[in-house]
């Protein structure tokens, strides 16, 4: 290596860029042994933080993760993955790209390094106390349901009582009753916690455990863990450690062993109670309860909650009101069966209606044996007066109709009591309205429906008709498909679903005798691969493999000519199956894959149907070029990453242009992006200014931008012109971070130091999140001009930003205006949490000659911000009172008592008396 020397001679003549290009080359090694080391190190201590911290949550009272070290896990976890990918790129790298390998892998250590000095001190304890004892459910008024809640609540204060058992048949208000009580039990504090678990019909020890164990925010110390005895020990121990609580078992069919799923029997030692519901008395016996009767409504009682859904015109109505009694006889005061029929009926004013309904109802009653049997018969006759017998949406144009359809199904299954409003996302279906769906399929031979029954094999020969249509399988425990069971006549099979089930292989002849399947759902499985006979399924049009994480193998594709959707997101795919350049008709697709090496040029172009795309975000091998998806005239909905900002704005561009010039219907607009994320774009200044295409983003909801080392603002205007007028108007969460020159959020076209001082109305209006983490240039966050825009805004979290001095700034004009010694009012009326950590230089929260107007605000948590010596006083919205005096009323301060007792009050001395402190080591 004599030439060494002399190259490097050069080098230095030629400047320091050129050595350190050679340096890399020829310390390659050096630098990937290095790399290993600091790789396992990290590896090392994230097992250790794990292992502590579920030390610590098993610890006595219902500790939950500090967020710091929660954040702490999930990033270290993903470094270590892109330290897989940077190990993968050096071992498959040529000599030529020695030097680049060389930066790569020392700017990876370094990273890593610094993520290793960021590791959280497990002396200070990585765990926090939890919420105290729960969160209240969702209720709804109870009518006549009081004497049943008055008699549960006798038993829980009652010490010798320690296990109650609550039944009823199906509809009887059980879970509305416990429900009262659970939020009862929260407002008394008489139990540490009360934790709420749903059993249903389908009984399964391990979804029980987890059940448990979410409710108890502590879900993932179960899920790597397989054994059931191992898993009920964990449980058992959480359960102990959470002190003197109350466990409610919803909708219990049989008996269940606490011991085999890790539940502590009550005793006078721990002071716990146990309650379920079932509609078993049987069950409530055998398991030692003292039982408790839901009995039905009376008939007065009946009538009032029928008459409370069936709408003031009907209640109004005299003719109607004979048979309206009738009707709710007929009902049998069971409060569901009330609930249900009234909203079949609301609103009919036509007394044929009601007379044909009455006639109805007891037809159906009368024709059946059975409790059970005749509360079944009273919905199906709801069901069966659905306007819209029609429920199918696969043939409409776009996927936004057909999300509006189903919108309109969801509403009108709704308004009929059919189901409940869960959430804002979610929808519910009492289990009485789903025994009598699964009634009517299980009357028809074409449907077969064993989910979550713990099957670990597929149904007997026998079981499979050759009429069959539709096969239900999921959420089992079928892990091998043998052949001996395999179906043999399937013809006219159109639905399969075997989604979350362990199954590991398929075997060939699987497929073959079911030439009409339409649907196959494997998602969540333990496949690795599908074989060659998914070919002959030339009607296939829905293939789903989410969640896969095995699978890496699929076959060729050019024959599933009708296939709509293929879902392979999250498996370990790393080529794009062959022949998928022939699914000339699919609408759907999901390639979200991290493994993912490529996309063939020309691919895209050729699905021109597509209308909903996705790619994983952070796989840089799967960046989009904009002319790749030119000719996706349909698409709808896309989550990808492209090359760089200018393959973004050409992408943009072209939507743009289509606008000015598409004569049909255009479906995707470039106003309509909801989540954008900037990674390492460095020659980009600002996010948006004048001549960017973003400026129309106005359905943007989510933005991060990420080591983006030229990034001197968010928005850049020399104007605010009226093109502007609505920009970020729906932004809610903007995520900042690794932005060495950011200074400012708005600032004019002019460049650093040249913030403005007014900002369009809409502009951030309706942001609720800002979070800035390693912007060394920044030393104003807020400045007290763009407050009106952020009447929204509920969190501000900052971090290890070393030039900021202040969170909320007021001009110096706006000071000399007012006079030093007048108050300077930062209204943010919804801001609940600030979190400050690793601010060196920060001095204060608002200027010094600033108060804050903020009555929602809850925690203020400061960390490691030594020059921060003084928190700003509130006001209140409300009155004239001393404004010295006030504090929001639910805040408190976390930090260290230390930096807590080095704060000044001289010019508030009282302040300190009325904010409430807890130590905080976070």
């Amino acid at each position: 290596m004599e030439y060494a020397e002399p190259a490097v001679d050069i080098a230095n003549c030629l400047g320091p860029s050129v050595c350190k290009y050679l340096k890399y080359h020829k310390k390659l090694n050096g630098y990937v042994r290095n790399f290993k080391r600091i790789r396992d190190e990290l590896h090392c201590k994230m097992e250790d933080v794990e292992m502590q911290l579920r030390a610590e949550l098993l610890s006595p009272g219902g500790k939950i993760p500090k967020q710091g070290v929660e954040n702490w896990l999930k990033d270290t976890k993903e470094m270590i993955a892109e330290a897989q990918d940077v190990e993968n790129k050096v071992r498959n790298g040529r000599y030529l790209c020695r030097a680049w390998n060389g930066k790569l892998v020392d700017e990876k250590t370094r990273e890593m390094k610094e993520f290793l000095d960021k590791a959280p001190n497990a002396f200070e304890g990585l765990a926090m106390d939890g919420p105290s004892a729960g969160l209240p459910l969702p209720t709804s008024e109870l009518v006549g349901e009081e004497a049943a809640r008055k008699e549960i609540w006798a038993c829980l204060t009652q010490k010798e009582v320690k296990k109650i058992g609550v039944w009823g048949m199906g509809g009887m208000g059980k879970t509305k009753i416990m429900k009262h009580i659970h939020n009862d039990l929260l407002k008394e504090q008489r139990f540490e916690r009360v934790t709420w678990v749903t059993i249903s019909k389908e009984f399964n020890v391990m979804k029980v455990q987890d059940n448990i164990a979410s409710a108890l925010e502590a879900k993932e110390y179960l899920d790597k863990e397989e054994d059931k005895l191992r898993r009920a020990a964990i449980l058992s121990e959480m359960l102990k450690k959470a002190g003197k609580h109350v466990l409610i078992l919803d909708d219990v069919w049989d008996e269940v062993s606490l011991e085999e799923v890790g539940i502590p029997e009550p005793s006078d030692s721990n002071g716990c109670k146990l309650v379920l519901t079932t509609r078993s008395e049987h069950v409530c016996k055998y398991m030692g309860c003292t039982v408790i009767k839901v009995r039905p409504l009376s008939a007065q009682q009946a009538l009032t909650l029928f008459l409370s859904k069936v709408g003031p015109n009907i209640v109004q109505n005299q003719t109607i009101m004979p048979t309206l009694k009738l009707v709710v006889k007929e009902c049998a005061g069971l409060p569901l069966t009330i609930v249900v029929v009234a909203g079949t009926l609301k609103g009919e004013e036509d007394p044929l209606i009601w007379k044909n309904a009455l006639r109805e109802l007891k037809e159906r009653i009368e024709k059946v044996e059975g409790v059970e049997a005749k509360v079944i018969e009273r919905l199906k006759f709801s069901f069966d007066h659905l306007k819209d017998e029609k429920g199918f949406i696969d043939d409409m144009g776009t996927r936004q109709e057909m999300n509006d359809k189903g919108q309109v199904i969801l509403k009108k299954l709704e308004d009929n009591c059919l189901l409940e409003n869960a959430s804002s996302e979610k929808m519910k279906m009492h289990d009485a309205v789903r025994d009598m769906a699964l009634s009517i399929t299980g009357m028809n031979p074409r449907y077969m429906i064993q989910a979550g029954l713990q099957l670990e094999e597929l149904p007997e020969k026998e079981q499979w008709s050759p009429d069959i249509e539709k096969v239900s399988l999921m959420y089992n425990s079928i892990s091998e498909i043998s052949i001996d069971v395999l179906p043999t006549k399937c013809q006219l099979l159109t639905t399969l679903l075997l989604q979350h089930n362990p199954i590991k292989k398929i075997p060939y002849s699987f497929f073959i005798n079911m030439p009409c399947l339409s649907v196959l759902n494997l998602s969540s499985t333990k496949i690795k691969s599908l074989p060659n006979s998914i070919s002959e399924l030339k009607n296939l049009t829905t293939l789903l493999l989410r969640g896969c994480s095995t699978f890496r193998d699929l076959p060729c594709l050019s024959m599933l000519q009708e296939l709509k959707k293929l879902d392979l997101s999250e498996t370990g795919i790393e080529e794009v199956p062959e022949g998928m350049d022939m699914l000339i008709k699919l609408s759907y697709l999901d390639l979200s894959v991290r493994t993912l090496k490529e996309i063939p040029g020309g691919l895209l172009p050729k699905l021109v149907h597509l209308q909903h795309l996705s790619f994983d975000v952070y796989n840089e091998k799967t960046s989009l070029k904009a002319k790749e998806m030119e000719p996706l005239k349909k698409l709808e909905c896309f989550t990808g990453r492209f090359e760089d900002i200018s393959e973004f704005n050409k992408f943009i561009s072209s939507m743009q242009q289509r606008v000015q010039n598409w004569e049909g219907e255009l479906i995707m607009h470039p106003i309509e992006i909801q989540e954008l994320n900037i990674l390492e774009c460095d020659y980009l200044r600002s996010l948006v200014d004048d001549n960017s295409s973003l400026k129309n983003a106005i359905d943007l909801r989510i933005c991060s931008i990420t080591r983006c080392e030229g990034i001197e603002c968010v928005v850049s205007l020399s104007s605010f012109a009226s093109s502007s007028a609505h920009l970020f108007q729906s932004l809610e969460e903007l995520y900042l971070r690794d932005l060495p020159k950011l200074s400012a959020l708005i600032m004019k076209d002019a460049g650093i130091g040249s913030a403005t001082t007014s900002a369009p109305s809409a502009t951030f209006s309706h942001l609720k999140e800002i979070n800035l983490v390693s912007c060394s240039s920044m030393k104003t966050l807020l400045p007290h001009w763009l407050l009106p825009n952020l009447q929204n805004l509920e969190d501000i979290w900052v971090q290890e930003c070393d030039e900021l001095v202040e969170i909320l700034g007021a001009a110096t004009s706006e000071v000399e205006e007012k006079g030093s010694d007048a108050l300077i009012k930062f209204h943010l009326p919804k801001l609940r949490v600030l979190l400050f950590r690793g601010l060196p230089n920060l001095k204060s929260i608002c200027s010094k000659s600033g108060v804050m107007v903020c009555d929602s605000l809850q925690i203020i948590r400061i960390n490691r911000c030594d020059k921060l010596k003084r928190i700003p006083p509130f006001v209140p919205f409300v009155g004239n009172g001393q404004p010295f005096a006030y504090v929001p009323p639910s805040l408190t301060i976390r930090s260290s008592t230390k930096w807590w007792e080095s704060l000044e009050w001289d010019d508030h001395p009282n302040f300190k008396n009325v904010l409430k402190h807890e130590r905080s080591t976070w």
